[in-house]
Formats: structure tokens, C-alpha cells, sequence
């Protein structure tokens, strides 16, 4: 059946005014802060509204919206009504669908702590598992798609090691989506994607806790079902993080090879911020394999792309990736080469560049700052640094981080007679 062409929303478009989608959805983090709010907006959220592909936003996008502009109807920026949209309507009751209780959605969202926040991930997002529909519909659709941006969110915020577990819940409830089949294609087709996007975002999980095996299974699923569909995006994702796994397991031709399966399936998807990323992924594989000349031209290929600017075919997922991740990408390159002041360059910047929104990239590029000062000889800067990753663990549950800053502690024993240091390393100690 062919789809409906979307109305553009010119309305929301004029409210953006000169702001770019990037810097607008900025604005929209920022609000949504105010009012207690956690949404992952990003430019290609924002082109979505304005192109009318999203019609209605959901609950939380609506209060961080009429937060903004105060006065204003959502009919007043330019959304249907909800009940007119398709799998937006009061009809809420069948398993699987999307539970709007604000206490269980605010427990999720803005828990105080990340333990609290996953124990709800199963009861807010997919339902019962042991009695899958029939025949899966667009609001299934819809809450595997909204499993995974909660996810994220969480992660974002508190970091992998207390969700892992709990978001496999959701995972398994796709896949049996997927099993019961779907009553259309285009449903079939926003199934296979969002359940490949949850299997990623869960092996992610996976994967900053440690949990390597798992987490190589989980993308290998992700990339099963990108290949079952024809899903060249989702086969890019899978490869993407693959070839971040490879690295981070002392695998870097297999690194290399990953990275550049995943820029041959993102080719003709017409994302330069992409392409980006995939040239990062295989830099750091060449990095691993000490061959500078292949990572330089690597990077000098990643930075080409990225200078290209956003584009309306950036994934949804890649909102992490701005100048911050590219910097502490570089950095990790550097690292690999034994260039450790130049590495401590880079970490610096993508900690400075980094919007505190994404506690958890905050902590990881500061813990990978403190690392790189560490081995290049400035032992109580490192210190420092390592005082303010400690800092934010106190919200952010990683084993990756841990692990890394459980290393600069390591070979900062030799400089245990500086005050600065001895504090550090006691403080470390006693956590």
C-alpha cells in the first residue's frame, strides 16, 4: 500500500526562525531540563516534525513544547490532533502499547536512580511478553521504537551496568513481536528496524559493562535482522558498533574489516556524519594495529565528512555524535600510538565540548583525559582528572570507565608521594 505523503509543518518551521535544527534542538534539551523533562532531541527529530512526519508528538515532547511557547496549542504549532493520528488515539489497552502513567513515566525518565529507573523499562514499554497480539500493529511498532529512545536516555544519564538486565526484557518482547508477524509490511518493516536498533542499543549495554560475549551476540543479532530486511542503515549501525567491540576486545583487523563493511551499506544513505563515524570506527582499528599511515588517512577522511555538516539522512541514534566524539575518537587514536600529549589534546577538548546532557560521555572523555595525562608525564593534572571522573560516578554506573580509571590509578602509583596524587589514589581506593 502506498503511504500517505506527509504536510509539511511550516508552522513549527517559523518558530524555529534562524536557528539551525541542531542549535533548535538544543533549545529543546534545555527546556525540557527546566520542567524536569528528559527528551533525546536531536536536527533529525526536528526535521521529521517540520517535513509532517511526526503529526503529533508524544507526551513528553508535547509539555517540553508548551513549555517553550506558553499560551499555544499543539494545533497552534502546527500538529494534528491526537486522536486523529494514527495509533495516538485513547484506544490504549491492547498488550503492548505505550502506558502514559505519569507516576511510572517520571520514575523512568527522571529516577533518582538509574536501579529505580530500569525496573520500569518492562512495565512502561512492551508489556507482557507471555501474551504477544496476534498480529502486531503500528502502536507495537511505535513502543519498540520508543523502548529504544528510552533506553538511550537512560544510558545517556546513568550509564550501562544497572540496565543491562532489565532492557533485555523489552528485547525479547520484539522479537516476539516479530514472530507474531504484522498486519501490514510497513509495520513488518518499523518492527524488523526497531527490534535491530533494541538489540544494538541492549548489546551496547552489554558492552559498557563489560559483558563482551553478550555483547557480540546482541549486535550479531542486529545485523541478522538487518540483513533479513534489506535495512542498509541498521546494517551500518550493527557494523559500527562491531567494529568499536573488535577494538575494545584487542581485535583491531577485525575492527578495520567492520569498520569498513559498515561504510560500504552506508554509501547510498546520503549521511556524511555517518561516513564520519565509520572512519573514526576504522582508524581506531589501524591505531590498534600501529600502522599510523592508514589511521591518519582515516581520520583525514572522518574529518572531511564531518565538515560536510548534518544532514536529514543522520540515523536517529547518532545524536551522541557531535565535535565531542569526534575529539575523543581522534584521541583514542593517538593513545594507540603511544602519542599520549597529543591524546590528552584531544580528551581535553571533546570533555570541554561535551553537553552535559550525556553524563556518561562526560565522564568517559574526562576518564580518558586523566589516562592520557597520566602516561605523558603530568601526574597531578591527571589526578585531577581522575577526582572529577570519580565525582560522576556517582551518578553514572559504567564498568568501562571504572576499568579505564582503575588503569590511570595504576600507573599513577609511582607519583604517590604528591599531595595531589596521594589524595586521588586513596580516594579511589576507598570506592
Amino acid at each position: 500500500m502506498a503511504a500517505f505523503p506527509h504536510s509539511p509543518n511550516q508552522t513549527f518551521r517559523r518558530l524555529r526562525g534562524r536557528h539551525s535544527p541542531a542549535e533548535f534542538a538544543a533549545m529543546v534539551r534545555r527546556a525540557a531540563k527546566e520542567i524536569g523533562e528528559t527528551v533525546s532531541c536531536d536536527a533529525r527529530y526536528i526535521g521529521r516534525v517540520e517535513s509532517g512526519e511526526i503529526r503529533c508528538p508524544n507526551y513528553a515532547y508535547e509539555r517540553v513544547f508548551l513549555h517553550m511557547f506558553p499560551g499555544r496549542t499543539l494545533a497552534d504549532l502546527g500538529f494534528s490532533p491526537r486522536e486523529a493520528v494514527r495509533g495516538r488515539s485513547a484506544q490504549r489497552t491492547a498488550p503492548f502499547t505505550l502506558k502514559e502513567s505519569d507516576v511510572l513515566r517520571r520514575a523512568f525518565m527522571a529516577g533518582g536512580s538509574a536501579t529505580v529507573a530500569a525496573a520500569t523499562i518492562g512495565l512502561t514499554l512492551l508489556g507482557d511478553t507471555r501474551r504477544p497480539p496476534s498480529r502486531a500493529g503500528e502502536s507495537e511498532a511505535a513502543a519498540v521504537e520508543e523502548a529504544v529512545r528510552q533506553i538511550r536516555l537512560l544510558d545517556d544519564r546513568h550509564g550501562a551496568d544497572a540496565l543491562y538486565r532489565k532492557a533485555a526484557e523489552p528485547l525479547r518482547a520484539a522479537y516476539a513481536l516479530l514472530d507474531a508477524g504484522a498486519t501490514r509490511q510497513s509495520t513488518e518493516d518499523r518492527l524488523h528496524a526497531g527490534a535491530g536498533e533494541l538489540a544494538i542499543s541492549v548489546g551496547w549495554l552489554a558492552h559498557d559493562s563489560g559483558r563482551f560475549d553478550d555483547a557480540r551476540s546482541h549486535y550479531a543479532e542486529a545485523l541478522a535482522t538487518a540483513r533479513v530486511s534489506g535495512d542498509a542503515a541498521l546494517e551500518a549501525h550493527a557494523f559500527s558498533n562491531m567494529a568499536f567491540l573488535a577494538r575494545d576486545c584487542g581485535r583491531p583487523r577485525e575492527s578495520v574489516r567492520a569498520a569498513q563493511a559498515g561504510r560500504r551499506a552506508a554509501r547510498s544513505l546520503g549521511s556524511p556524519r555517518l561516513l564520519s563515524l565509520l572512519a573514526l570506527r576504522e582508524a581506531g582499528g589501524w591505531a590498534g594495529l600501529a600502522d599510523r599511515r592508514a589511521c591518519e588517512e582515516a581520520l583525514t577522511r572522518a574529518h572531511t565528512e564531518f565538515s560536510r555538516g548534518e544532514s536529514a539522512a543522520d540515523p536517529e541514534w547518532m545524536s551522541f555524535f557531535g565535535e565531542a566524539e569526534l575529539e575523543s575518537l581522534e584521541s583514542r587514536c593517538w593513545a594507540a600510538l603511544g602519542e599520549h600529549a597529543r591524546a590528552a589534546r584531544h580528551a581535553r577538548r571533546a570533555a570541554d565540548l561535551q553537553d552535559p546532557h550525556f553524563a556518561r560521555n562526560v565522564a568517559l572523555y574526562t576518564a580518558e583525559l586523566a589516562d592520557d595525562l597520566a602516561r605523558a608525564g603530568a601526574p597531578d593534572e591527571a589526578a585531577w582528572a581522575g577526582g572529577r571522573v570519580l565525582d560522576l560516578l556517582t551518578e553514572v554506573q559504567s564498568t568501562r570507565i571504572r576499568s579505564m580509571l582503575s588503569g590511570t590509578a595504576r600507573a599513577l602509583v609511582p607519583h604517590q608521594r604528591s599531595p595531589r596524587v596521594g589524595a586521588f589514589l586513596a580516594r579511589h581506593a576507598s570506592t
